[in-house]
């Protein structure tokens, strides 16, 4: 007999039972749009998509505030006051954080997630005096809009 290899879906719902939630219809179609984007989307991009499966703004709001406390969504700020949120892929668990960056002209946002940025003390100086970095992003214009 040949075991039936699992699909995405089933991967998605054995994450979220792993991460120690229930496997709700809401939590695997929001995991399934992060999974897919490219790029870090705002509560109101996963509402606008997710209407049409009958979930409402707070059903889906609620569902990302869980699974960021769980630790399966980064939910980051970049600048303008609009919280995004992307997938910890389980490869990336531990390294995971990466740059972003946002067209100031567009507001086109790119995970940067090849992207290495060192910031090392100055050789004979004072200690660094930026303490712990928790975020990096980067502005610019992107290639549309150059």
């Amino acid at each position: 007999m040949t075991r039936k290899k699992p699909s995405q879906r089933d991967e998605i719902r054995a994450r979220i039972r792993r991460a120690g939630l229930r496997s709700t219809v809401a939590r695997v179609c929001v995991l399934e749009q992060l999974q897919a984007a490219r790029s870090p989307l705002s509560h109101a991009d996963l509402a606008a998509e997710l209407s049409s499966e009958g979930f409402d703004k707070a059903t889906i709001y609620r569902n990302l505030v869980e699974l960021a406390e769980a630790g399966m969504v980064r939910r980051v700020e970049l600048g303008d006051h609009v919280w995004r949120f992307e997938l910890i892929r389980e490869e990336d668990q531990d390294s995971g954080d990466h740059p972003h960056f946002v067209c100031v002209d567009c507001g086109q946002v790119s995970c940067l997630p090849g992207a290495s940025i060192n910031v090392d003390e100055q050789p004979g100086g004072q200690k660094s005096k930026i303490g712990d970095v928790t975020q990096v992003l980067l502005k610019g214009h992107c290639e549309r809009c150059v």
